[in-house]
């Protein structure tokens, strides 16, 4: 688990604004404790951090999902304490996975507009060399469900064989899980259930796969680490 080094600067107003809400949305969620309070600054004026914009970007998603607010509250309180706003991401990214939006066409002016920043030639390589998008043209396939986290890998200081290396692996062990539990889902409601059956006890347990896989990686890779640094 990480920690943000960033200080907290955004206003009230600037946090709604990159996170595409109104004041009032996040006055709400706040009220609600889906938020963290501010750091109050000079003038009593309330700052927000990224990990603020990435736990709205998460309540989005899971509204997409089809959850409650109630189910959402439910959900962030389950969450291990102390999250980076990467870790959010990277939970936000888990959770579009189950029910991913179909790839569009878009233009690469669209692609920059849509990635907050302009993109170079190496920028493009790299996304499409992560399945963000397809192809290195004009237009250009995006998954749209990837395209935060590829954001934030375009920062990571690593090759890019690593990196797919990476990729390879995760996908490997994701697959193996998802035949398992599928296998256990359909031992759970039986060969004679219903379609709706399956789809409730599915969407029921959604949240707490994701929480697991998260919780489970990111305590199992801190140990790896740990191992490694007293080896080094």
């Amino acid at each position: 688990m990480t920690t943000d080094t960033e200080e907290p600067t955004l206003t009230v107003d600037e946090l709604a604004a990159r996170a595409g809400v109104t004041v009032r949305t996040v006055r709400f969620y706040s009220a609600r404790g889906l938020l963290p309070p501010p750091v109050i600054g000079p003038r009593r004026v309330g700052r927000y951090s990224q990990e603020h914009l990435a736990r709205l970007a998460l309540i989005e998603e899971l509204q997409h999902q089809g959850m409650t607010l109630a189910a959402i509250e439910r959900h962030l309180m389950q969450l291990p304490p102390g999250l980076s706003a990467r870790d959010l991401a990277v939970h936000r990214a888990v959770v579009a996975s189950w029910a991913p939006d179909a790839p569009e066409e878009v233009s690469r002016e669209e692609l920059a507009r849509r990635a907050g920043r302009p993109l170079t030639d190496a920028d493009v390589e790299r996304l499409a060399a992560m399945s963000v998008i397809e192809g290195t043209g004009d237009p250009v396939r995006l998954d749209p469900g990837l395209l935060r986290l590829g954001m934030e890998l375009l920062d990571v200081p690593i090759a890019d064989e690593a990196l797919l290396a990476a990729r390879e692996v995760l996908l490997e062990h994701a697959r193996a899980a998802a035949r398992e539990l599928s296998r256990l889902l359909r031992d759970a409601v039986g060969e004679q259930e219903s379609v709706a059956a399956v789809k409730s006890l599915s969407a029921h347990m959604h949240p707490l796969v994701v929480q697991a896989l998260l919780t489970a990686f990111q305590r199992s890779l801190k140990d790896e680490l740990r191992e490694w640094l007293k080896e080094s």
